[in-house]
Formats: C-alpha cells, sequence, structure tokens
C-alpha cells in the first residue's frame, strides 16, 4: 500500500470505540453495563433523518450505511460504519435531531445505550466530555474534506475511490493481505458513487474487463489495487 493511500485512508476513517474511550476505562465499563444488545437484521433501520435521538449505538458486528435521501427521492450513502465504531452521539451532543438515517447492510448485532444514560456517564466525565467534541470537529473535518474531494472527481475516480475503503472495511482480519470480498448491492454502490445504477454498472463492468477488479454475482474484489490507485489519482506526485 502506498503512503498516499494509507493517508487517505486514514482521513476517512471515522474512531473506533477503542480510540474515543482510550484511558477512559470506567466510562466505557459504565456505557457497556447501560447498553441493550439488540440484533437486526440486513436492511433493518435503525433511525430515521428528522427522528428524535433516543440513545447512541456501538456496532459489534456487520454493516451499517449511513443516508440521506435527496428532494427527488433519491438516496446518498456517504459513509459505512464497521465493526466497532461508535455512533448516533452527535445529534445527542448538538441537542438536535438526526441528520441523517442509518441502516444495516448486512445481519448486525448493535448495542444500544438510552440517551439519559449516555448523557449521565458524559456529565460525570469532563475528560469523555473533551474527547468526543475533539471527535466530533474530526468528524466534521473529514465530512468536509470528503467532500471537497469527491467534488472533483470523475464516476471513474469515485468509483475506484469507494472500491479502495469498502476493500478495507470487508477485509478479512484473520487474511489482512488478501483483498476483502466487497458484498454490496449495485445500487447502494451507485448510491455510494454518486451516479445512476446503469453507468456504475458500465463501469464496474470496465474495471473488470482491464483487470481492476473481479465480479462474482454481488462480490467484487479488487484484482489489481495499483492500477486502482492511479485509476483514483491517489498516487503519489514527485515535485521536480
Amino acid at each position: 500500500m502506498t503512503n498516499t493511500l494509507k493517508t487517505f485512508l486514514a482521513k476517512n476513517a471515522r474512531p473506533q470505540i477503542g480510540a474515543i474511550f482510550e484511558g477512559l476505562d470506567r466510562e466505557l465499563t459504565a456505557l457497556l453495563e447501560a447498553g441493550v444488545t439488540q440484533e437486526f437484521k440486513k436492511g433493518e433501520v435503525i433511525f430515521h433523518e428528522g427522528g428524535i435521538p433516543a440513545g447512541v449505538f456501538i456496532l459489534q458486528k456487520g454493516f451499517v450505511k449511513k443516508h440521506k435521501f435527496t428532494s427527488k427521492g433519491g438516496e446518498q450513502i456517504f459513509y459505512i460504519s464497521e465493526k466497532g465504531e461508535f455512533f448516533g452521539y452527535h445529534a445527542i451532543l448538538g441537542e438536535e435531531h438526526y441528520v441523517d438515517s442509518a441502516t444495516t447492510l448486512t445481519d448486525a448485532k448493535i448495542v444500544f445505550i438510552p440517551r439519559e444514560s449516555f448523557l449521565k456517564i458524559v456529565d460525570k466525565s469532563p475528560a469523555l466530555s473533551l474527547r468526543l467534541v475533539k471527535f466530533l470537529a474530526r468528524e466534521f473535518s473529514l465530512y468536509k474534506n470528503s467532500i471537497a474531494t469527491l467534488s472533483t472527481k470523475s464516476v471513474k475516480e469515485r468509483l475506484a475511490i469507494s472500491l479502495l475503503i469498502l476493500d478495507e472495511k470487508f477485509r478479512n482480519p484473520d487474511h489482512a493481505h488478501s483483498p476483502g470480498e466487497i458484498i454490496l448491492s449495485r445500487t447502494d454502490l451507485a448510491n455510494i458513487v454518486g451516479t445512476a445504477k446503469e453507468s456504475l454498472v458500465r463501469t464496474l463492468r470496465e474495471f473488470s474487463v482491464t483487470g481492476l477488479v473481479r465480479l462474482k454475482g454481488k462480490v467484487i474484489t479488487i484484482a489489481d489495487r495499483e492500477g486502482l490507485i492511479r485509476k483514483a489519482s491517489l498516487f503519489e506526485r514527485k515535485h521536480s
């Protein structure tokens, strides 16, 4: 993996629960003790855009898409949460309604912590409160950086970038050096890339024909990582 790709992936990664609560074992224990583990089937809605936040969530298993609906009824997927991520706290700390929706992409196991319990833990811990503010600012910066990066990219570049990010998320940790099996519907992938499904299918087929990816049903695997990095325009440029 090139340094450019490492840097790009790091800049677009949300914090894991371990990073947020590093050195705050007492607060994390209290949070988990207040939580209830819930099982979700693929396609179940966890919360709706515009809804009143009832609590926060820790994703223990599976994948969750964060998305918004456009005025024309379309969908924009702007992030996929993976195992170990903490989400839903933005709306509670900001005392606002949810600004997006969260829906499971796969069967999932999620710990739900009620709003009152979460706020009580935060109120008792100035260190945790400061940590959450720090991560809120970081995520806002990530969001702006993502918009700035993708707004200047073509469909091919956006697809290449999306596949590189998804490969990291779907990779089996027991086989870290093997490409991940990206299992997504073409509709969801099109909504991540920000293009029509037909355009996505054509571009994906082109990537397959040129040897960048392998396609098997809904499963996508990266065949030529360096080629995909070049397609994404992520190669480091040497200055003369």
